[in-house]
């Protein structure tokens, strides 16, 4: 009688084969981390780009609704428009490189909340417009900077034609024989404080903003056969030009190389250039904890964090 005999041995993996296929496991789960790693990084990038855009959006549109209705008056020492860059350092630990403080007059379509024409509307048709770039909680006091949700901010500030009026229009005095009081002196006594309030709360993360004019010049020769030449000149409001006024009498600021002051005077804004940029939200984080060693590591924080926009009103005949 025969009989079989059953082996009791047991198969499986042997350490080699173990080992591959941990490698292979290993290069598999490597990509896909290194695919979503990625995916995010873009999906922030995106998110960012949009919200800055958002903000962004906010700011010019609401300038260039404003600066289309600009209202200038020829013939007169008040003072229409006031441009000047703030000398003093805004921000906690990463400062703005330009913030100017823009007032001027314009027929603002929302002057008494929009209510033109109903039961609040007191007449008139001229109001003042401020624009003032700060550093501080968007939506909380306005207490010294430090806080956890400080940043950026840009206000603006309407006033309505009736306080334009009784406050502002004919109070600036531009003439040198008399006592000179200049747009933003009048607007700093009576609305200075106003400006930061929460419901003038435009944008966040403006790290800077500039803004450029254009002016068109013209200068005709003498002579039998006299020639008329027009020029156009870019004049940007910065810390090397910090001024920029538009004056019942003409404009005042530096007069570009080639064409003399008083031609400057006479010139006409054609149109106005506003520049911004804006910080993400993990920027202005940083910016709060950080230093930089050298300007070019500041270069490429803003290179990573930070978006660029700009837009060229066009402005009604001076």
């Amino acid at each position: 009688m025969k009989t079989q005999r059953i082996s009791s041995k047991k198969t499986g993996f042997t350490l080699v084969e173990l080992l591959v296929a941990m490698f292979i496991t290993t290069i598999i789960i490597s990509v896909l981390v290194g695919i979503t790693s990625i995916a995010l990084d873009t999906w922030n990038r995106s998110r960012s780009e949009l919200r800055a855009a958002r903000q962004a959006k906010a700011m010019i549109d609401t300038m260039a609704r404003d600066l289309e209705s600009l209202v200038t008056r020829k013939g007169n020492t008040n003072e229409w428009l006031s441009a000047i860059a703030d000398d003093s350092s805004i921000g906690q630990n990463l400062t703005s490189t330009n913030a100017t403080k823009l007032i001027f007059f314009t027929a603002a379509t929302d002057r008494y909340d929009g209510n033109i024409g109903g039961s609040d509307d007191r007449g008139g048709d001229v109001s003042c417009v401020a624009y003032q770039l700060e550093y501080k909680d968007p939506i909380g006091s306005t207490g010294a900077a430090g806080g956890t949700f400080d940043t950026f901010v840009l206000n603006r500030l309407l006033v309505n034609p009736d306080e334009t009026f009784d406050k502002l229009l004919g109070e600036t005095q531009t003439d040198p024989n008399k006592n000179v009081s200049t747009l933003e002196d009048v607007f700093n006594q009576n609305f200075s404080q106003d400006i930061s309030d929460e419901q003038n709360f435009v944008c966040e993360n403006i790290y800077q903003f500039s803004v450029t004019f254009y002016v068109q010049t013209s200068e005709t020769s003498g002579g039998a056969n006299p020639t008329t030449e027009v020029k156009n000149h870019l004049v940007k409001v910065d810390k090397n030009n910090n001024s920029f006024r538009i004056l019942g009498t003409g404009i005042e600021t530096e007069a570009p190389a080639g064409v003399t002051p008083a031609t400057f005077a006479a010139g006409r804004v054609t149109a106005v250039q506003i520049s911004t940029t804006v910080l993400s939200d993990f920027g202005v984080d940083q910016a709060k904890k950080r230093s930089f060693a050298s300007d070019e590591a500041k270069a490429k924080f803003f290179s990573q964090n930070s978006f660029e926009y700009s837009k060229i009103i066009q402005i009604p005949s001076m």
